[in-house]
């Protein structure tokens, strides 16, 4: 039997937010998704996550979020990330972070799927090494479930394709989210696991991946400090659907998605 997966990438802000209200229903319900997985780190004014926010996104569809190095961005999250088992952070956080970095969830058709979030450590801010970290959480999921997606959120190209064939054989999907910038190389390697260097970014892509250009543009001419404000323009919803085999929890196929809103959707 088949099981349908929607990877979405980096959600930013309230127009990320609005893209996923406004396109995942009909979406899950054209194509027959079973699960669907999201990267919200940025969801929250375009850095961190509230529970308000935590709860519109699920209220909209969203099975499991997965975040990244923003997690602890907003101190209001550290209010629910013991409680809420629909929130990952990176499970190389170290021992004794808050929250948990994997689980299995329940599909809309009652199969296990579990899902594990890991970040990078090039480029990137310290962290617990993520290969060994994965190898712990596979181990556990095996026990429970043939079907696992990986989240790795991460910065260098070359970090992602690594995880993605140290994994081959051993999980369904290794997705990359981090970068906002959707790449074309999505493919199933030799042991069955599909895989894709990032799944691109959820928000307004008439932007510096999500953030107002002028600010941005600012701060690299003149090297001065200047306030980022999300983007609102070309708003579109960007990740990719996977087909996995249940039985042997090797992905079928994988392919992009980056459906979009019309006009301007309002910032924040």
């Amino acid at each position: 039997m088949m099981i349908r997966i929607l990877a979405i990438g980096d959600i930013v802000g309230k127009p990320g937010r609005r893209a996923i209200g406004d396109l995942l229903p009909q979406l899950t319900s054209e194509r027959g998704v079973d699960f669907v997985v999201a990267n919200g780190e940025n969801a929250a004014g375009g850095s961190g996550l509230t529970p308000a926010v935590v709860q519109e996104l699920l209220g909209f569809g969203v099975d499991a979020i997965t975040s990244g190095d923003h997690i602890w961005k907003n101190k209001e999250v550290y209010k629910i990330i013991d409680g809420e088992m629909r929130l990952l952070r990176p499970a190389n956080y170290p021992p004794g972070s808050p929250g948990r970095g994997w689980t299995v969830f329940e599909s809309r058709g009652g199969r296990s799927v579990g899902v594990i979030n890991v970040m990078g450590r090039v480029f990137m801010g310290p962290s617990d090494c993520p290969f060994r970290a994965v190898d712990r959480a596979v181990g556990e999921l095996k026990r429970r479930t043939g079907v696992i997606i990986v989240d790795f959120h991460a910065e260098a190209t070359s970090e992602k394709v690594a995880l993605s064939r140290y994994l081959d054989g051993r999980v369904s999907a290794v997705v990359g989210t981090h970068t906002h910038v959707q790449t074309s190389d999505e493919r199933i390697m030799a042991g069955g696991t599909a895989a894709i260097t990032d799944l691109g970014m959820t928000g307004a892509h008439d932007s510096v991946i999500g953030v107002d250009e002028k600010a941005v543009l600012k701060r690299f001419l003149t090297c001065q400090p200047a306030r980022f404000e999300v983007a609102r323009g070309d708003v579109r919803m960007s990740g990719a659907i996977i087909d996995v085999d249940e039985e042997t929890g090797k992905a079928i196929s994988i392919s992009r998605i980056s459906p979009g809103l019309p006009g301007k959707v309002d910032g924040g």
